[in-house]
C-alpha cells in the first residue's frame, strides 16, 4: 500500500506538540527520530553504552514522520500544518526554523522496519519494557512490559514516558485504583498493573491508541486488571454520575491519576483531576517541557494541590502533585 509520508525537521524541544498536530491532521502512523549525537546526556544508571551515534541528525534536533493513506490532498494538510507550528513561537517553543517535505512511500519502507532498533531497555530498578518481537530474559524481581506500540505514541524511550514510569514506580502502592488519562500504547497502564494496582482505567480519544492499548493489555495478560476505554476524563466522570462505578473497573475517587501528555491540555483539566481524586490521593504529571513548568505548577496550585516532587530529564520534568 502507498502512503503519504510527510517529514518535518524540527527541534527536540517541539517534539510533543508536533506530533500531535500530525495526528489531529490524520496521519495513520508518526515516527520521531532524535538526535544520536554523544554529546547528548544518556541515562547509564543500568550500564548502558553509548559507543557510536545511533544517528546523524545534529544535536537538539529531531525528525518527525507522519502518514497519509495515498490519494490524501497533502497541500491543505501541510498549509494547516505550519500554520500550527508557527503558532508554537506564541508559547515560547522554539521549532528551529522547521523545513517540511512530503514524499511517496510503500508501507513495506516503513510500517516495520523502525522494529530493527526498538529493543529491551531497563527503565528503572524494577521495569523493562520489552518489544514482543524481541527475546529476553528477566533476572529475579524484574518486572516485563511487553509492548507493541502499533501506531500510537509511546514505545516508553522517551523521556517523558522514562520519567512517568520511574515516578509511578515510587509512588504507587499495591491496591490502589488508577486512572491513566492519554493512555497511547497503554504503557503506563501496564507498568502500574505490574506494580500492584488494584485496576487501572486507561482513557483516549484517539481510537487507534485505544487499539493498541487493548492488544497490549492482552498481550500482557491483564485484562482483569485494566479497563481502557475510548473517553476524557471529562467523560468519566460523566459516566460515573450516572451510572456509577459499574463499566469502569476503578472505583471513583481512586487514589492515583497520572498523564503524560501535553502542557497545554493538563492545564484544561486539572479541576477534573482534583475531583477524581481521593483526598490524600497523588497525580503523576508528564510531558511538561521545563519552559512550561511554571505554567502547569501554577494551575495545580490554583486548583488546591500540593507540589510534593518534580523531577527532570534534559528539558522535560515530571511533576507530583497531591490532594491534600
Amino acid at each position: 500500500m502507498l502512503w503519504q509520508e510527510l517529514t518535518v525537521y524540527t527541534t527536540e524541544e517541539a517534539i510533543e506538540m508536533i506530533t500531535n498536530f500530525v495526528h489531529e491532521l490524520g496521519a495513520g502512523g508518526v515516527s520521531i527520530e532524535e538526535s544520536g549525537t554523544l554529546n547528548k546526556e544518556r541515562d547509564t544508571s543500568f550500564g548502558q553504552l553509548y559507543e557510536t551515534p545511533f544517528n546523524d541528525i545534529p544535536e537538539g534536533r529531531a525528525v518527525i514522520k507522519g502518514y497519509f493513506y495515498h490519494g490524501t490532498d497533502m497541500e491543505p494538510v501541510l498549509a494547516n500544518l505550519k500554520a500550527s507550528v508557527e503558532q508554537l513561537a506564541d508559547f515560547d517553543i522554539d521549532t528551529g526554523n522547521p523545513t517540511f517535505e512530503v514524499v511517496e512511500v510503500d508501507d513495506e519502507d516503513w510500517a516495520h522496519a523502525w522494529k530493527t532498533y526498538f529493543k529491551p531497555i531497563r527503565v528503572s530498578d524494577r521495569l523493562t519494557i520489552k518489544p514482543t518481537w524481541e527475546e529476553y530474559t528477566a533476572s529475579p524481581g524484574e518486572l516485563i512490559l511487553e509492548l507493541d506500540p502499533g501506531m500510537a505514541f509511546g514505545t516508553g524511550t522517551h523521556a517523558t514516558t522514562s520519567l512517568c514510569l520511574k515516578t509511578l514506580e515510587k509512588v504507587l502502592q499495591p491496591g490502589d485504583d488508577v486512572i491513566d488519562v492519554g493512555t497511547g500504547s497503554g504503557i503506563l497502564s501496564i507498568a502500574a498493573a505490574k506494580l500492584g494496582a488494584k485496576h487501572v482505567l486507561a482513557v483516549d480519544l484517539d481510537p487507534v491508541a485505544v487499539t493498541s492499548a487493548l492488544d497490549n493489555t492482552k498481550q500482557n495478560q491483564l485484562e482483569e486488571q485494566i479497563t481502557v476505554k475510548l473517553s476524557d476524563l471529562l467523560g468519566v466522570l460523566k459516566e460515573n454520575e450516572s451510572e456509577g462505578d459499574a463499566g469502569l473497573g476503578v472505583s471513583i475517587p481512586v487514589q492515583l491519576v497520572v498523564a503524560n501528555i501535553l502542557a497545554e491540555v493538563i492545564v484544561m483539566f486539572v479541576d477534573d483531576v482534583y475531583e477524581v481524586l481521593q483526598q490524600g490521593g497523588y497525580y503523576i504529571t508528564s510531558g511538561i517541557i521545563t519552559n512550561k513548568e511554571a505554567d502547569v505548577e501554577k494551575a495545580l496550585v490554583a486548583a488546591k494541590f500540593t507540589i510534593v516532587e518534580k523531577n527532570y530529564d534534559s528539558n522535560w520534568v515530571v511533576i507530583v502533585a497531591r490532594k491534600l
